[in-house]
C-alpha cells in the first residue's frame, strides 16, 4: 500500500509533534533520490528521511543513520549552504494531499532571517523533493522534470512552484453531506471506486474500509445505493474524517500468513517466515479484523518497519539486476549443457552391449556362415540365453567382432570423459544455483560485492578496475558510496550462543574453515542452496535442544526453500566437514551427520550488528 492523504496527516502531526523547533545539524544524500536530515532539539538527536523514490516515496523519523557519499551531490550541496543550520518551524500538508511542507528558518549570508520551504511530494513514480524559498519559487529539486517531460509542470530552478490539479477532486476535510451525497453518488462507477476518485487522499484501502464500515457492497454501482444508505455512508465517511481533524490516529500493519505456516490464523504471531505485511493505515482496518494486527505507537515506528525490508530489498534488486542477468544466462547454459551430457552419457549405457557382442563372436564366430545378416548364439552372460547378433554381411564373424569392440572402447572413453564433464557442469549448476539464492537474500552492496568476486574468481565474468560493487570501494565515479565489507549475519539466542550464518559461498568456506572450530556444531538445508550455519560453543561439550532448533532454523530461513513450511537440515560437528581440492566455493562434503526437520524462522533469535 502506498502512503495516501490520511497517513500523511498522521505523519504531519507526529513531525509537528517531534521536530518543530529543532536544528538542522547534518545533511546527507544517502541515495539519488533520498535526503536525511541529521536535527538536534532538547530531546536529543533525530534523524529524518525522506525518499522521492519512484517505488518507494516515504518519509520517517530514525534512530538509525545512513552512510553517504563522500563527495555529497548538488542538491544536497545547496541545502547545506541555505539550511544547513536551520531551524525547523513547522510541517503542513495541504488539505489532505500526498505533500509536506516542512518550513525551516535560517540567517542568509547577510544576517537577514529568512524562510524556506522543503516539499516532498509522495506521489508514486511522480514523487519529488523541492526546495523553495519564502515566495514559492524553485530552487532546486532533487529531479528535474522539464517540460518534455511532463506537459503538466516544470519542476526547474526558477520557476514557480505549485501542486499540479490532474484530476478534479474535492476536499475530504471540507466537505459537506450535499456535496457528499451529490458528488459521489452521481458516478457511474463502483462506490469505493467512486469514492477515491472523487475526493483526494483517500486511496483504495480507505474507501474499501469505508464501504465495510458502512455495510455495503464496494462493488456495487455508487447510482444504485438507496438514500439511507447513502446517508449512513456519509456519516461514517464524517467520523473517520473527525478522528483525522483530531488526529486520533491508530498506526497498524495488517499481516498476511504464508500458506502452510505453522502460524497462520494465529493474530499474535509475527514469525518473518510465515507472516508478510500485506496493508498497513493510521486507522483502524476493521476489514481484516480476521488477520493478524500489529500497532504502533509512531506512524515512523510503522513506515520504518514496514518499508526498511522492501525498500532494502527493492533497491538491492535494482542494482543486482546486472549480476542476476548474468548468473541466469550463465545457470541456463550450463542447465542445457548438462542435459545434452547426461543424454550423451545415457546413449553409452549400451556399450556393454558391444562388447558382449564382440566376446560372443570370439566364442561362436566359427558358426557364423558368409554373408549373414545376424547370428542367435547362447549368451553365457545372461544363463545361456538365446542372443541375436546383427552382423555385417560384407565382413567376416573376427571382423564383426572388431567392429562391436571398435564401438565399445570408443563409447567407454566417452563415459569416462563424459563422467568428469557432469561432474564439473553440475558442480557449476549447483554453484550458480547457489549464487542466485544469495543474491535473493542479499541486503547491501558489499554482499553484492562479494557475489561478483566469485563470480570473478570463476571465470564467469570480468573484473572491472572501477566496478560499483567492487567490496570496499565506491564505483569509481566522483561521489560514490563507501561500502563496508560485508560480514556473515551473527544472532544470538536467549542462552547466549552465538550463530553465525554466511551470506554467499565464499563467507560460507571462511566461517566453516577459518573462522569455527573443530568441535562447534554446522548445519545447513540438506541438498539445497543454502548458508552455512556455525553455532560457537564455549567450552562446554554440547549445547541445549533449543539451540539445535534455533540454528537449523535459520539454515532453513537462509536456504533456497525458505518458503517452505518445513525443510530438512544436516548438522554435524564442524570437523566432520571436509571440502575436497579444487572444488567450487562454498562445495562441502561430510558422511556421519543428523538432520532434523525446522521451520524457516527468526523467532527467538537477537540480531548482533558487530
Amino acid at each position: 500500500m502506498a502512503l495516501d492523504g490520511i497517513t500523511v496527516s498522521n505523519i504531519v502531526r507526529e513531525l509537528n509533534e517531534k521536530i518543530a523547533g529543532s536544528h538542522i545539524a547534518r545533511i546527507g544524500q544517502p541515495e539519488p533520490d533520498e535526503i536525511m536530515l541529521t536535527l538536534k532539539s532538547r530531546a536529543g538527536q533525530m534523524r529524518l528521511l525522506m525518499s522521492a523514490s519512484a517505488s518507494l516515496p516515504l518519509i520517517y523519523l530514525t534512530d538509525k543513520n545512513k552512510m553517504s557519499p563522500m563527495t555529497a551531490p548538488n542538491f544536497c550541496m545547496l541545502l547545506r549552504k541555505h539550511i544547513g543550520s536551520g531551524k525547523i518551524i513547522r510541517v503542513r500538508q495541504p488539505s489532505l494531499e500526498r505533500v509536506i511542507y516542512i518550513e525551516i528558518e535560517h540567517y542568509d549570508e547577510l544576517g537577514d532571517l529568512r524562510r524556506k520551504n522543503l516539499i516532498l511530494e509522495l506521489m508514486g513514480k511522480y514523487s519529488n523533493l523541492i526546495f523553495c524559498d519564502e515566495n514559492g519559487m524553485i530552487l532546486d529539486s532533487i529531479k528535474h522534470i522539464s517540460m518534455q517531460i511532463s506537459s503538466v509542470r516544470e519542476v526547474l530552478p526558477g520557476r514557480e512552484y505549485f501542486i499540479p490539479q490532474t484530476q478534479d477532486k474535492y476536499d475530504p476535510l471540507r466537505t459537506d453531506r450535499e456535496e457528499f451525497c451529490e458528488k459521489v453518488f452521481s458516478r457511474p462507477l463502483p462506490l469505493s471506486k467512486a469514492l477515491y476518485s472523487t475526493y483526494t487522499g483517500l486511496s483504495p484501502v480507505i474507501a474499501e474500509e469505508l464501504c465495510f464500515r458502512a455495510s455495503i457492497e464496494s462493488d456495487q454501482s455508487a447510482r444504485e445505493i438507496p438514500e439511507g444508505a447513502q446517508l449512513h455512508l456519509y456519516r461514517i465517511f464524517d467520523e473517520l474524517m473527525n478522528d483525522v481533524k483530531e488526529g486520533r490516529f491508530s498506526p497498524c500493519i495488517i499481516y498476511e500468513k504464508l500458506p502452510g505456516s505453522a502460524s497462520a490464523g494465529d493474530p499474535e504471531s509475527f514469525d518473518e517466515a510465515g507472516a508478510v505485511p500485506r496493508e498497513f493505515a493510521s486507522v483502524p482496518l476493521r476489514m481484516y479484523a480476521d488477520l493478524p494486527c500489529r500497532s504502533f505507537s509512531s506512524i515512523s515506528e510503522l513506515l520504518e518497519t514496514y518499508y526498511a525490508e522492501k525498500n532494502a530489498a527493492t533497491r538491492i534488486r535494482q542494482k543486482s539486476a546486472d549480476l542476476r542477468h548474468v548468473v541466469s544466462t550463465i545457470l541456463e547454459r550450463e542447465a542445457k549443457k548438462l542435459d545434452l551430457q547426461q543424454r550423451q552419457m545415457k546413449d553409452t549405457e549400451k556399450k556393454d552391449k558391444y562388447r558382449i557382442y564382440g566376446e560372443l563372436l570370439h566364442t561362436y564366430g566359427y558358426s557364423v556362415q558368409p554373408g549373414e545378416k545376424s547370428v542367435t548364439v547362447q549368451n553365457y552372460y545372461d544363463e545361456n540365453k538365446e542372443l541375436k547378433i546383427p552382423l555385417d554381411p560384407q565382413k567376416s564373424a573376427s571382423e564383426n567382432a572388431q567392429k562391436y569392440f571398435d564401438r565399445y572402447n570408443k563409447l567407454k572413453r566417452t563415459s569416462e570423459a563424459l563422467t568428469d564433464l557432469i561432474g564439473q557442469t553440475r558442480a557449476a549448476v549447483d554453484q550458480l544455483e547457489s549464487i542466485r539464492t544469495f543474491l535473493d537474500q542479499a541486503q547491501s552492496e558489499a554482499d553484492l560485492a562479494q557475489i561478483r568476486q566469485e563470480l570473478v574468481q570463476s571465470d564467469y565474468i570480468r573484473a572491472k578496475g572501477k566496478d560499483s560493487l567492487k567490496q570496499g570501494k565506491g564505483s569509481g565515479r566522483k561521489g560514490a558510496s563507501r561500502t563496508a565489507p560485508s560480514k556473515p549475519y551473527h544472532y544470538r539466542t536467549a542462552d547466549g550462543y552465538d550463530i553465525y550464518v554466511g551470506k554467499n559461498n565464499l563467507q560460507n568456506d571462511e566461517l566453516t574453515f577459518k573462522f569455527a572450530n573443530a568441535n562447534d556444531w554446522w548445519f545447513h538445508a540438506k541438498k539445497i542452496p543454502g548458508s552455512h550455519v556455525v553455532v560457537r560453543l564455549r567450552g562446554e561439550s554440547d549445547m541445549p535442544d533449543s539451540v539445535f532448533e534455533a540454528a537449523a532454523s535459520l539454515a532453513a530461513y537462509y536456504s533456497k526453500n525458505r518458503a517452505s513450511d518445513k525443510v530438512e537440515v544436516d548438522y554435524v560437528r564442524r570437523r566432520e566437514v571436509k571440502k575436497p581440492n579444487g572444488s567450487k566455493p562454498g562445495f562441502v562434503v561430510y558422511y556421519t551427520n543428523y538432520s532434523m526437520l525446522a521451520r524457516p524462522s527468526l523467532n527467538g533469535l537477537e540480531e548482533i550488528n558487530d
